[in-house]
């Protein structure tokens, strides 16, 4: 009775498939666990932020560019009144007093001739004020009063160099990001790991014509591929990145093969050929899940070259288009203006940073986890 309870914990652990150990493994790896619990969190921001935002993405205040970030709100006692004056300043009145307070502006007007009460829309097309209302006017119409709310407009991350909300934008430039990165990889997964494994496990002359198909693949000017795809599908985002993960796969297919080489002849893999596995069962069951720790590594890496890819296509007019952004965007825009406006740069580079940085360690932690020699 001793031996038995004694061994039954051990054939319940060797009776754990490769998933459930490597869980297991990764919940021990802190910074893998933090990594993937950051990522959680920037993907649900990426997915409901943009929609929780104070501001739209899309949305200009001409009146606020480039303005710092701050937990107060917008506009400062000192932008109010020459906001005022701007604005009144097509109506053809004379402001004769300005005052501001509980959120109010009060503005004594006169003029030469009838003022008219439809002088109010000047004002509210300010981005400062809202409700505008003439509450007093002369007999003559020569004289009014009138009174507007002053907006409460916050912008935690600052404006960028058009007046758009820089939090906001980052939220739905997330969104994008991850969306870009989510496609163009699976697509590269997919395709790069069927197609190495195969290529690596059949070897001779298939082997030599599948990596001589590859190396076409890599002689064909790329952004030519993708000016082709924008005149016969349009600007599809979505079909644009798939065929970015469409080419992104040839450099995982060769990582495969050369895992795939080195395993087929280990001692398992003709175990199983001898047991009268089917080739197809082999690379299901015993080489790919074998290279999965590389590819994982692979994978990690390949998510932000994507992301600085699409960067580079959306220069050239071919990739995110106005008003939608993306994290590669944000931070050229930034670079541009990095002397007068360093947040615009700053936020989204740490966004940019802390999701590289997270996928780089929940990448080691996922390796280690499935790293069968660890077992």
């Amino acid at each position: 009775m001793t031996d038995l309870a004694t061994n039954t914990p051990e054939v319940a652990a060797g009776s754990r498939s490769l998933w459930a150990v490597a869980m297991i493994r990764m919940r021990r790896n802190r910074a893998a666990m933090a990594s993937l619990v950051i990522l959680i969190v920037l993907a649900l921001a990426g997915i409901f932020g943009p929609m929780l935002a104070p501001h739209s993405y899309a949305e200009v205040y001409p009146e606020f560019v480039k303005v710092d970030p701050s937990l107060e709100p917008y506009p400062q006692e000192a932008q109010i009144i020459p906001s005022a004056e701007t604005a009144l300043r097509r109506a053809r009145v004379d402001i004769e007093s300005i005052e501001v307070g509980g959120g109010e502006v009060v503005i004594g007007l006169s003029s030469s001739r009838e003022i008219d009460p439809r002088i109010t829309r000047y004002v509210d097309r300010s981005d400062v004020f809202s409700n505008a209302e003439i509450t007093e006017i002369a007999e003559d119409g020569l004289s009014a009063t009138m009174v507007a709310d002053v907006q409460q407009l916050y912008f935690l991350m600052g404006t960028d160099a058009n007046g758009r909300d820089l939090f906001s934008r980052i939220l739905i430039s997330l969104r994008i990001s991850l969306m870009i990165g989510a496609l163009a990889t699976g697509v590269a997964l997919l395709i790069g790991v069927l197609y190495g494994a195969t290529a690596g496990f059949v070897g001779g002359r298939v082997d030599n014509v599948m990596m001589r198909i590859v190396d076409i693949l890599y002689s064909l000017p790329f952004v030519f591929f993708v000016i082709l795809l924008v005149v016969f599908f349009g600007r599809n985002l979505v079909l644009m990145f798939i065929a970015v993960g469409a080419v992104e796969w040839l450099d995982m297919a060769r990582i495969v093969r050369g895992q795939t080489l080195s395993l087929r002849r280990r001692e398992f893999v003709q175990a199983a050929e001898t047991l009268g596995v089917s080739g197809w069962d082999i690379l299901r069951r015993h080489i790919i899940p074998n290279t999965l720790g590389t590819v994982i590594i692979y994978m990690t890496l390949l998510i932000p070259k994507v992301i600085l890819l699409e960067s580079f296509l959306s220069f050239l007019g071919l990739g995110v288009q106005e008003p939608l952004t993306s994290l590669g965007v944000l931070i050229a825009e930034g670079a541009k203006n990095m002397r007068n406006a360093p947040f615009m740069l700053f936020y989204p580079a740490a966004t940019m940073t802390i999701l590289l940085f997270a996928l780089n360690f929940l990448g080691d932690g996922l390796r280690d986890a499935l790293d069968p020699k660890d077992r």
